[in-house]
């Protein structure tokens, strides 16, 4: 048996395309020192023998693992410390592993909700999940979005049980219709001393009275105790977005308020939370 012309020395192109690299990448290897640079043949044109296509493999192998080149480059020289490198390389891919997990999770999520409520972390869209269709309106998911990003998924879980009850009692769903459409009406033609805002905000706490009572009799708070306390039992094995305190949501996150809302607004957290008139004190839940 004959065999084809084997090469004593080949060209940059064939190292790199036996070795799964290109050109530029070798090249790159030769400026770092990790990969000395060759003789060149009469052409002037370097030539890779047998020991630099056996290291370029090598430092293929290695980065393509996620090993740094410095790090390949010190394992070479027989530098101590390579074992550190790895064990924060096992750490990082265990990192990417678990974001890939919860992102496989969150698009289960969302291909089972059907809808931007699989989006939402899963102490929310569980407990949301069984609505009859079209009861949860896309504003409601707009207002879980934000409460989630600023009190976190607990704080959203609790403002649930108020898009679950208005789903479910349609007469404080129509009272709810009909305050926010009044609460639009407070555009920049309407004056901050209008006496009507007072007369509406009376409505609009009288009403969240009578909703957060409907809440109590419920049991929507137990259940949602008892999630929480599940919740506390898994604590640490999914983490969520850094929140902020309501003082950094108010100067970052805009509304397109008037005046005149944005003091009705204040008057309804003065009558509905007395004493909470702090920076962390929980916003209305409408």
């Amino acid at each position: 048996m004959s065999f084809a012309a084997i090469p004593r020395r080949v060209k940059i192109g064939d190292a790199a395309a036996f070795a799964g690299t290109t050109p530029r990448a070798i090249r790159h290897y030769h400026a770092i020192g990790l990969l000395a640079e060759p003789e060149r043949g009469s052409d002037n044109r370097r030539r890779y023998g047998y020991a630099d296509m056996i290291r370029l493999l090598w430092i293929r192998k290695m980065a393509d693992v996620g090993i740094s080149l410095d790090d390949i480059r010190a394992s070479f020289d027989g530098a101590t410390g390579i074992e550190q490198s790895l064990a924060r390389l096992e750490e990082s891919l265990a990192s990417k592993a678990a974001a890939i997990e919860a992102q496989q999770a969150a698009v289960h999520r969302l291909r089972e909700a059907g809808s931007p409520l699989g989006l939402l972390s899963p102490l929310v869209s569980g407990r949301l999940h069984d609505l009859p269709p079209g009861c949860l309106r896309p504003a409601d998911l707009d207002t879980l979005l934000v409460t989630e990003r600023i009190f976190g998924p607990e704080g959203a879980a609790t403002q649930a049980n108020r898009f679950i009850t208005l789903a479910t009692h349609p007469e404080l769903r129509a009272e709810d219709d009909r305050l926010a459409e009044a609460e639009g009406a407070l555009d920049d033609t309407v004056s901050p001393d209008d006496p009507g805002i007072e007369d509406l905000v009376a409505q609009r706490c009288a009403h969240e009275t009578a909703l957060g009572a409907t809440i109590d009799r419920s049991g929507l708070d137990e259940a949602l105790d008892e999630l929480l306390d599940q919740d506390d039992e898994n604590a640490g094995e999914e983490e969520g977005e850094a929140r902020m305190s309501v003082g950094e949501a108010i100067g970052k996150m805009p509304y397109d308020f008037s005046p005149a809302r944005i003091r009705y607004e204040e008057r309804v957290v003065e009558l509905l939370y007395p004493a909470r008139q702090d920076d962390d004190a929980a916003p209305r839940t409408c």
